[in-house]
């Protein structure tokens, strides 16, 4: 069995953590600097109150904090000077790949992309290129504002982008056209009820990404728990790859999970002794790296 990694997004330029403790950190995306929770940060700050203060561009105050990464129920509130911008963009490169994303201040806390998961856009871009295959498709499941879409998509593949919000597919839709790329189909839709169809009618996938909540709602009100549904999801999505030349990429983030769950479903349902799991985290300019959760990926 393999070791357990510890990744980092080791590409980002526009993106640093430069400090976090006391259930909050501070992020630059670009031009901007961020202050917002991190319920994962229970350490104390390196810098004092006033440096973070001088160096924050905007600050999001949370209502409540028994909140979990993906959930749009969580309500605050962003503080930001007047001449900040509610949205901007930022670039990501990493060998030909170049990648400009549209951040905004969301209701929620969020800004549209997830930093650590530039190891799986390098790992995307370099799987899909590295092949000699004239149209490979790939699938996106809980694909959020896109990013990943995005890679598989200048990489030259053929992309189903799946996501349960209307808001999220019009975000992706936007960096799509930022990165001057057209035709990623996007699937407003339950990924699971998806995924179910998609068995059903015999289609099959070069490669699936899929980043789930640990709970959420469908369009219809369909419901989705990370811990009672991830093991028959990823045994449908077994049936959906390509015998050669494919890949499958899970992360999860904010449930509490070993890498080694994710690992153990995958191997129930998928040869997977070249599997690579771990945790991915945030390098700290401070010393004091931040988890953001687990992944796993293989290919053949």
């Amino acid at each position: 069995m393999p070791f357990m990694k510890l990744l980092h997004p080791s590409s980002w330029k526009d993106y640093e953590l430069i400090d976090s403790g006391d259930f909050e950190k501070l992020e630059r995306f670009g031009k901007y600097t961020l202050i917002r929770p991190e319920p994962q940060a229970i350490w104390s700050r390196s810098l004092g109150e006033q440096e973070w203060k001088k160096l924050a561009d905007a600050k999001f105050v949370r209502e409540q904090k028994d909140n979990y990464r993906f959930s749009e129920d969580v309500k605050g509130g962003w503080s930001r000077p007047q001449g900040m911008p509610e949205s901007w963009n930022v670039l990501y490169k990493y060998n030909d790949l170049n990648l400009t994303l549209r951040l905004a201040l969301t209701n929620f806390g969020h800004v549209g992309i997830f930093p650590e998961q530039g190891n799986n856009w390098n790992f995307i871009y370099d799987t899909i290129t590295g092949w000699n295959i004239a149209k490979p498709r790939v699938l996106n499941l809980f694909a959020y504002t896109g990013a990943a879409s995005v890679v598989a998509r200048t990489a030259g593949a053929e992309v189903i982008h799946c996501d349960a919000s209307r808001p999220g597919i019009n975000w992706a839709n936007q960096n799509m056209q930022l990165n001057n790329l057209n035709d990623i189909r996007w699937v407003y839709e339950d990924a699971f009820k998806f995924v179910r169809r998609e068995v059903k009618r015999g289609n099959t996938y070069n490669g699936i990404i899929m980043d789930p909540p640990p709970y959420g709602r469908g369009p219809e009100g369909e419901k989705w728990t990370l811990q009672e549904q991830l093991n028959e999801l990823i045994e449908m999505s077994s049936k959906l790859l390509e015998k050669k030349n494919f890949f499958f990429i899970l992360s999860m983030y904010a449930v509490g999970l070993s890498p080694i769950v994710g690992l153990n479903v995958a191997k129930t349902h998928f040869d997977t002794t070249d599997a690579e799991y771990g945790e991915f985290f945030l390098k700290s300019k401070q010393g004091k790296d931040l988890p953001m959760g687990t992944f796993l990926r293989f290919r053949k």
